[in-house]
């Protein structure tokens, strides 16, 4: 049986952050994945995702956010890749709204820099946009988008640079602790031996950290990419990253909206999404992957309302994975049973921004048992997490 210092069970952007800062520490690591590098199977896909700091999600975040832009660019200049860019974001709603009133209090909290604009400032300076006559906008200049089919990327490469070994295309049918505090790991090609395990499984969290019990629900979302309508007034330059923010917006509770410039040229459309669609929990296997001419048509309605150019064709939608919890914090630390083992999982949909930071808290608990970051929010005992005896899974 092989052995190694460290092995990580999916190596999706958590886990290949975490095979690259633990190799980079020095360790023999594997990693194992089940599907090929920057798959469309889980939550890592789609072009781009939004980085920010003025987040309405919780003030508690913004160091973490701090230090993963400086691993952001640490990754670029070690990747060669270019991964991370800064064209502004908007986050729009009524004035007492969570999405307007959480980005100023983390913004106020941190002493980040922002502005507060009117309704009538966000259609003097973004044209794209038309937001109800009441709505505000708190604009914050440093975010942007990252690109996670080229950060998965890059995490491997840097990976194995430093000497890790990586398989993808093999499964993991199960991992337990073995009697000497380590511990062994059986896919479907072999078994493997080692001092520590970092479980990263995305949607896959149910089954192999199944013995948790954690109140987890796999959900599935959408996403699609619209044509703008362009005109001599809003021409498609407006809505390139040079002119254009990412942007967040909830407006007489019509339900979270979030999107991205035009990154992929005149022809690849506007990419935006609903943030978390009401439906039934579903599986990674059982999964609905096509998206429905209902489905499209409700998210082009919606997207009108801030948007009214956008009536142009469909260019593509695709489907992706949220692994959520109760309380929307991520699940990060020691697994409470076996510490030899660190987990992280639940990112509810708003946890790829943190991919650098997380891989650095994942090899510190690996080595040290520890980790300078505060991640108190994310302890996988924390009283909000706990199964109920009507827990949703």
């Amino acid at each position: 049986m092989q052995t190694y210092d460290v092995i990580v069970l999916g190596v999706g952007s958590m886990g290949g952050a975490a095979a690259a800062e633990l190799a980079g520490r020095g360790l023999r690591v594997l990693g194992l994945e089940q599907f090929w590098p920057g798959h469309d199977r889980g939550s890592a896909h789609g072009g781009t995702r939004i980085v920010r700091q003025s987040y309405f999600e919780g003030a508690a975040y913004v160091p973490l956010l701090r230090r993963a832009y400086v691993g952001w660019r640490a990754l670029e200049e070690a990747s060669g890749r270019e991964l991370l860019t800064l064209c502004g974001g908007l986050y729009v709603g009524d004035e007492d709204s969570a999405v307007v009133v959480g980005s100023l209090a983390s913004a106020r909290e941190h002493g980040l820099a922002y502005e507060l604009l009117s309704a009538g400032e966000i259609r003097r300076r973004f044209p794209t946009m038309a937001p109800a006559p009441h709505a505000v906008g708190v604009y914050e200049a440093a975010a942007g988008y990252t690109r996670p089919e080229e950060t998965t990327f890059a995490t491997v490469q840097v990976a194995r640079s430093h000497g890790a070994e990586i398989r993808f295309d093999e499964r993991v049918v199960r991992w337990s602790p073995t009697p000497g505090g380590g511990v062994q790991v059986e896919t479907v090609n072999g078994t493997y031996g080692a001092d520590r395990l970092v479980v990263t499984p995305g949607a896959w969290a149910p089954e192999l950290l199944g013995d948790l019990a954690l109140p987890l629900r796999v959900e599935r979302q959408m996403f699609a990419w619209f044509t703008p309508e362009l005109t001599d007034a809003v021409p498609y330059a407006r809505y390139t990253d040079v002119e254009h923010p990412v942007y967040v917006e909830e407006t007489d509770g019509n339900g979270i909206l979030y999107g991205f410039p035009m990154v992929d040229g005149p022809d690849g459309g506007l990419k935006l999404a609903f943030f978390r669609q009401d439906g039934p929990p579903t599986t990674p296997q059982g999964v609905d992957r096509t998206v429905h001419p209902h489905e499209v048509a409700a998210l082009r309605s919606r997207a009108l309302e801030l948007f009214p150019h956008l009536t142009g064709p469909l260019v593509t939608a695709k489907t992706c994975l949220y692994t959520t919890t109760r309380d929307e914090h991520f699940v990060v630390g020691l697994h409470p049973g076996v510490p030899q083992v660190a987990v992280a999982c639940g990112f509810s949909g708003h946890g790829f921004k943190f991919v650098p930071v997380i891989g650095e808290v994942l090899a510190d608990l690996v080595v040290d048992g520890a980790t300078p970051h505060d991640i108190t929010l994310f302890d996988p005992l924390r009283g909000g997490l706990r199964p109920r005896a009507d827990r949703v899974t």
